[in-house]
């Protein structure tokens, strides 16, 4: 069992974003459930299951060392007495990008946390890409107004 305890899933949450940015493989495991049904999905990656799998990806992501922040907006969370899902949009922006280049890539992502003996623990991530966003149309020029 990880020796680490997170009262609320806001508090797991919270570890798996800085265990991510820090590429702290160690950090990021604690964060999960230790059970074969974990679930992980990389953005266009194939579903991960169990420990194993999970912790081997994130390896090879963490492999280069920290080169990314993330920011996270949008948070939507449902939670009950065992259960909470977050909803979340991952917004990350690369270490060494120029400033003017500095668009974050944007990520949509599901978290999954269970409420267990040992504190709250993620049991499903998902992320995607998100879909690009739609350039706003310009509105019509209203006519302009004649006051009498």
């Amino acid at each position: 069992m990880t020796a680490r305890i997170f009262p609320t899933a806001q508090d797991a949450e919270n570890a798996f974003y800085e265990a991510l940015e820090r590429c702290d493989l160690e950090a990021m495991m604690a964060v999960w459930a230790e059970d074969e049904e974990i679930i992980c999905v990389h953005p266009t990656g194939p579903r991960l299951t169990g420990p194993d799998q999970i912790r081997e990806s994130w390896a090879r992501i963490f492999s280069g060392g920290p080169r990314a922040r993330v920011h996270i907006t949008n948070q939507v969370a449902l939670s009950g007495m065992m259960l909470a899902v977050h909803s979340v949009h991952e917004n990350f922006t690369l270490e060494g990008q120029r400033q003017a280049d500095a668009r974050p890539l944007p990520v949509v992502a599901t978290n999954v946390y269970l409420r267990t003996a040992a504190g709250w623990r993620m049991i499903v991530h998902h992320a995607s890409p998100a879909p690009a966003e739609k350039e706003q149309a310009a509105a019509p020029e209203a006519p302009p107004k004649t006051l009498h």
